[in-house]
């Protein structure tokens, strides 16, 4: 198998960390929802979603020759991955954060435009482009071949998880957003439960002294 089992489940407990936390994706495809309708939230969430695989083809295709060239970058990347996960879980546990299911107030939009706003929130999300830089890297054993490979196989999975994810809230953000506002203690602990789980797997990834191998 060119992926290992634990690496697929590793970035998938890492994407739904992060994809539960509030950032400009979840806000933006929240309040959509809220404001016009599950079907808008759903073609922004396409959009959304295709900002996702162009991340991807780019970040396999640059991680092969990377690996290729430098493996001792792998370090670097993988500390820069357990700082930017330490910053989210510092938003998430810091007194006075808002929950991502507080709406903004966004005009209707048509379909065409729902699925760009969705595409261009998803392309300037520095959260999306520091996971594919920093945190994807580090799942991958280049001493198992196929580096372009592994990178576009557990890219995938981050996509899969994340679009599923978004889409659970697409479809409940509504019911999920009366609900926070009635019960503020519900949306802090939702907080407090996120932001810890993201700081474990930062010491995680920071205190990890494995080494990569080149790759053949």
């Amino acid at each position: 198998m060119v992926v290992s089992t634990e690496a697929l489940i590793g970035i998938a407990l890492i994407e739904l960390g992060l994809v539960v936390m509030p950032g400009p994706n979840m806000i933006y495809l929240v309040s959509r929802s809220v404001v016009q309708g599950r079907r808008a939230g759903l073609i922004s969430l396409a959009g959304v979603g295709t900002g996702f695989l162009i991340y991807l083809l780019a970040a396999a295709a640059g991680l092969a020759t990377l690996f290729a060239l430098v493996p001792e970058i792998y370090v670097g990347l993988k500390l820069a991955g357990a700082v930017y996960l330490l910053w989210l879980a510092w938003k998430a546990l810091r007194p006075g954060g808002s929950s991502a299911f507080t709406p903004n107030a966004l005009e209707p939009d048509r379909p065409r435009k729902l699925f760009g706003m969705g595409l261009l929130t998803c392309l300037l999300n520095p959260k999306i482009a520091i996971l594919y830089i920093s945190l994807l890297p580090q799942f991958v054993d280049p001493s198992r071949g196929h580096v372009g490979a592994q990178s576009l196989i557990l890219g995938l999975v981050q996509t899969a998880v994340g679009v599923l994810v978004n889409a659970i809230f697409v479809i409940t953000a509504g019911s999920v957003a009366i609900f926070f506002s009635r019960k503020p203690l519900w949306a802090k602990i939702h907080r407090y439960v996120t932001g810890t789980a993201l700081a474990v797997f930062a010491v995680k990834l920071a205190t990890d002294r494995a080494q990569p191998v080149a790759a053949p």
